[in-house]
C-alpha cells in the first residue's frame, strides 16, 4: 500500500512511489513485469528484460518465482540481459553475478538458457572490447530492453557506471570506485578480495530501455535517493541521468524516502495536515535552521521559514514553543526502568512495578553495549532484573587470524599441561588447512564457525559483565536463520520466532529493548526485529504481556531524530567511559572490524560521537546540557508502529 498517493513535481524530477516496506514495492514491480510478459505472449513476441543483482531486486525475483509456480507465469518468451559482472570473475565463484542470477531466479523458472545473457567475467582482456560491442548489438537487434530493473549505489552508480560516467557511455570495462568496492566487502569478506574492475552496460544502453524501475530500500539509501530525484543532473551522480528518461519510476520504502522534501519538510512543499509529531518535527527543524533554542523562536522566524500557517491554524509562536519544549523535556529521564514511587504522568516509563524484569535483545554479540551500554548499566544499578539475549552468533564477523590465535592458545595450554595433545593438534591442523585453502567469500567449515562463535560469546560475556549483568542472565539464542556461513542469510523461519517466544515466556519481562536500526547494511537487525515482532504477535493475548513495553534503540549507523525520540537517557562522563570499556571487550571487532559498513570509525567512536551529538542537539534546542544521551522509541503494539 502506498504511503503517498500523489507526486510532488516541484521537487521530484523522477516520479517516486513510497511504500511501507520493500516487499510491497517488489510485488508491484513483479506484477508490472508479469503483465508485460503475458501481453507479449498474446502478441507472439519476445519480452526483453534487463536485470540487476544485489539485495535490492531479490524480492522481485522471489515474487516472479512464486508467480511461475503458483500462477503459471511462463518465461519461455523472455530474453534477459544483466547489467554487469565483476572482472575477472569465474561463473562458479560464490560472488559471481552469473551464480547469483541462477540461484535467485533462473534455476527456478522455465526460461530457455540460450535466452539468458550475463556479461562474461572470464573473457580474455584482449577480447573484452569486442565482446562488449557484441553485447550491445544483441540488445539492439531485439529492439531494445522493454523493462530494466535498477538498484542504486551510495555513489549514485547504476549498473557499475561510477561517478564520472557520461550519458553517452555504452557497455564497457570499468574501474570500480573505492566506495563501491568497500560496499562489496560484505560479499567478499575483505576489501582486498573485491575485484577492481567490472563489465557494465553503459548509461546510454540503460536509457534506451522503454521502461525503467529503479529501487532503493533502507535508511542508508536516503541521501542518494534525494540527490538523484531532486538534485541537478551530473556525471558525479550517474543516476541523475534518469531524470531525462520519459518512463522511469523510482520505488522506495519509507526509510529510503526520509530525505525527500515531501517527507523531511512537507510544509515547504504545500499545505499539510498538522499533527503533534509533525509539529514537533517542524519546530525542531526551524530551531536548527535559524540557530536558536526553541523558546527563543519568534513569529517572524515562523513566517519567514514557511510555517506561518502553523501559527494561523494552531496558536501563537510563544505557546507552540512551550508546548514542544515541554514535549522534549519529558523525554529525558535518568530512570529508564521507571522511577519508583514517583509521579509518572510526564515520564516516558511507568513507575510500577518498581523493580522490573528486563530483556535486552542484541542482534549481534556487541549491539547491546554499542547502542545502549549506558542504559544497560543504569538498569542494572537501579535494581532491575536485567537479562541480555544475543540473537545470533556473529561468527562470520571474526577474522581468520583471530581463530588461529585462539586455537594456538588452546594448543599451548594443552601442551603445557599435558592434556589430550593428539586430539587438539588434529583439530588445529584441520582448521589451519581449512583457512589456508579457503577462497575469497567461501563459507568457513562448521568447525571454524564454531570457534568464531566461541570467540564472540566470550567477548559478549565480558562486555555484559562490565555493564553489570549476572552470568546466568546472559543468554545466547543462536537463531538458525543466521547460520549459513555466508553474508547472505536464510529467511526468517518458524524456529527463529519460536526460540524468541519461548525465551520471553520464560522471563515474562516488563520491558523489552530491541534493535530498531534498520540501516544495518547487512540486514541482520531487520530479521532479528521481525523475529521479535513475530514472537510478540503470538504472545500478545497472554496476561503478562499486556504489561510489557518494547523500546527500540538504534545501532552503529544512525540515531533517531530528535522529534522521534520518546526516551532520552543521559549518561555521565564516568558512564561513557564504562560503556567504552564494555565495547572494548569485543576485541575481534576493534581496530578493523570485518564488516565496518561505510563508516571507518571504530564502533566505540561511533557510539560516543552519536551519543554526544544527541546530547548537544538537546542542549542547542535549549534543554539541559549532558555529556551524552542514548535514545529510544516505543513500539505501539496496538497499531504495530512507532507512533
Amino acid at each position: 500500500m502506498d504511503i503517498l498517493k500523489y507526486q510532488l513535481r516541484s521537487f521530484e524530477k523522477i516520479p517516486v512511489r513510497i511504500y511501507e516496506d520493500n516487499l510491497e514495492a517488489s510485488k508491484n514491480v513483479a506484477k508490472s513485469i508479469s503483465l508485460t510478459i503475458r501481453q507479449k505472449q498474446q502478441e507472439g513476441e519476445y519480452m526483453v528484460l534487463g536485470l540487476a543483482t544485489g539485495s535490492t531486486p531479490v524480492k522481485v525475483y522471489d515474487e516472479l518465482i512464486r508467480m511461475h509456480k503458483k500462477e503459471g507465469l511462463s518465461f519461455k518468451n523472455v530474453i534477459t540481459f544483466n547489467l554487469d559482472e565483476y572482472y575477472p570473475m569465474k561463473k562458479d565463484d560464490d560472488q559471481s553475478y552469473w551464480k547469483f542470477m541462477h540461484e535467485n531466479l533462473f534455476d527456478h523458472i522455465d526460461i530457455d538458457p540460450k535466452n539468458i545473457h550475463i556479461p562474461n567475467g572470464e573473457i580474455p582482456i584482449e577480447y573484452v572490447e569486442e565482446y562488449c560491442r557484441e553485447y550491445e548489438e544483441k540488445i539492439d537487434a531485439l529492439g531494445g530492453i522493454d523493462i530494466q530493473l535498477l538498484g542504486i549505489g551510495r555513489t549514485g552508480h547504476i549498473g557499475f557506471n561510477e561517478p564520472g560516467s557520461w550519458d553517452s557511455s555504452r557497455t564497457r570495462l570499468v574501474k570500480l570506485d573505492h566506495l563501491t568496492r568497500q560496499d562489496a566487502t560484505k560479499s567478499f569478506i575483505s576489501e582486498e578480495k573485491v575485484p577492481y574492475r567490472a563489465i557494465t552496460m553503459g548509461i546510454d544502453t540503460i536509457m534506451k530501455a522503454k521502461t525503467i524501475y529503479i529501487m532503493a530500500f533502507g535508511q542508508q539509501k536516503a541521501e542518494i535517493v534525494a540527490r538523484t530525484v531532486e538534485g541537478q543532473i551530473s556525471s558525479s551522480c550517474p543516476a541523475t541521468y534518469l531524470q531525462k528518461h520519459p518512463n522511469t519510476r523510482f520505488l522506495v520504502d519509507s526509510s529510503a524516502a526520509n530525505d525527500l522534501t515531501q517527507i523531511k519538510t512537507p510544509w515547504s512543499v504545500g499545505l499539510v495536515n498538522w499533527n503533534d509529531e509533525l509539529i514537533c518535527r517542524a519546530i525542531v527543524w526551524l530551531a536548527q535552521k535559524v540557530g536558536k533554542p526553541i523558546l527563543k523562536l519568534t513569529d517572524e522566524d515562523y513566517n519567514t521559514n514557511g510555517l506561518s500557517d502553523l501559527i494561523l491554524e494552531y496558536d501563537t509562536a510563544y505557546n507552540i514553543n512551550i508546548r514542544i519544549f515541554n514535549r522534549l523535556q519529558h523525554t529525558i529521564t535518568g530512570w529508564p526502568g521507571g522511577k519508583p514511587n514517583a509521579d509518572d504522568s510526564q515520564r516516558p516509563e511507568r513507575a510500577k512495578p518498581g523493580k522490573k524484569r528486563v530483556v535486552i535483545f542484541s542482534p549481534h554479540p556487541d549491539d547491546d553495549v554499542i547502542s545502549m551500554g549506558g542504559t544497560f548499566i543504569r538498569l542494572v544499578e537501579q535494581g532491575h532484573d536485567v537479562h541480555v539475549a544475543y540473537q545470533t552468533s556473529g561468527n562470520i564477523a571474526v577474522h581468520d587470524h583471530d581463530v588461529k590465535r585462539f586455537v594456538e592458545f588452546i594448543q599451548d595450554i594443552t601442551h603445557t599441561y599435558e592434556l589430550d595433545k593428539e586430539a587438539v593438534d588434529k583439530k588445529y591442523e584441520r582448521i589451519r588447512n581449512a583457512l589456508k585453502s579457503k577462497k575469497g567469500g567461501e563459507p568457513d567449515i562448521a568447525l571454524v564457525r564454531e570457534i568464531k562463535g566461541m570467540i564472540r560469546r566470550g567477548e559478549a560475556r565480558a562486555g555484559a559483565r562490565i555493564a553489570g549483568a549476572k552470568d546466568d542472565h546472559i543468554h545466547f539464542l543462536d537463531l538458525p536463520f543466521y547460520e549459513t556461513g555466508k553474508v547472505k542469510k536464510s529467511p526468517i523461519g518458524k524456529e527463529d520466532i519460536s526460540i524468541i517466544k519461548e525465551f520471553l515466556q520464560e522471563i515474562k519481562p516488563h520491558q523489552i529493548y530491541a534493535a530498531g536500526d534498520l540501516a544495518d547494511p547487512h540486514g541482520t537487525h531487520k530479521v532479528c526485529l521481525d523475529a521479535i515482532f513475530g514472537a510478540c504477535e503470538q504472545l500478545k493475548k497472554e496476561s503478562w504481556f499486556k504489561d510489557c513495553w518494547l523500546w527500540l534503540y538504534r545501532g552503529a549507523w544512525h540515531e533517531w531524530g530528535i522529534d522521534e525520540i520518546e526516551m532520552a537517557v543521559p549518561l555521565s562522563p564516568d558512564e561513557v567511559l564504562r560503556k567504552r570499556m564494555a565495547i572494548f571487550m569485543h576485541q575481534s571487532q576493534k581496530d578493523r572490524a570485518p564488516f565496518p559498513g561505510n563508516d571507518k570509525r571504530e564502533f566505540w567512536q561511533r557510539a560516543e560521537d552519536r551519543n554526544s551529538e544527541t546530547a548537544n542537539l538537546y542542549n542547542e534546542l535549549g534543554l539541559a546540557e549532558y555529556e551524552a544521551m542514548e535514545a529510544f522509541v516505543k513500539w505501539k503494539f496496538e497499531t504495530n508502529s512507532l507512533k
